[in-house]
């Protein structure tokens, strides 16, 4: 978990030196406020463009509660990496990546069961509609 978190650091990290650069060789003269405001803009309208029309599609094909695992997934991801960082900074706990794909796959089982269980009750509910 630990050397998983370093990558992701240093990744960033060296895509940060990286826009600097950039904007040092330009002359664009951009605070690092500046450049962040712009590089999580230009990245958050990406995805937008991106998930946009598939989420239209899954809205006009009445898979509605796909959007919603799919966000409560991203959520779930942040929340567990949150909460492990937040053990490691207060000392409350080890970081582990087993924790977090623990707690993600927690939440993975227990969707299976509803959507299994909800798959039921529609199954059930579209018989006695046809009679």
């Amino acid at each position: 978990m630990k050397q998983l978190l370093y990558t992701i650091i240093h990744l960033i990290s060296r895509a940060h030196e990286w826009f600097l650069t950039l904007n040092d060789e330009h002359a664009l003269f951009l605070s690092d406020k500046q450049l962040h405001f712009l590089v999580i803009g230009l990245i958050g309208m990406a995805l937008i463009f991106l998930l946009h029309p598939i989420f239209t599609l899954l809205a006009k094909t009445d898979h509605v509660l796909v959007i919603s695992w799919l966000y409560v997934f991203t959520v779930i991801i942040v929340l567990t990496f949150a909460i492990e960082i937040g053990e490691r900074a207060s000392g409350t706990g080890t970081m582990e990546f087993a924790d977090i794909a623990f707690g993600v796959v927690g939440f993975m089982v227990m969707f299976a069961v509803f959507a299994l269980v909800r798959g039921v009750f529609k199954f059930i509910i579209d018989i006695f509609k046809r009679d």
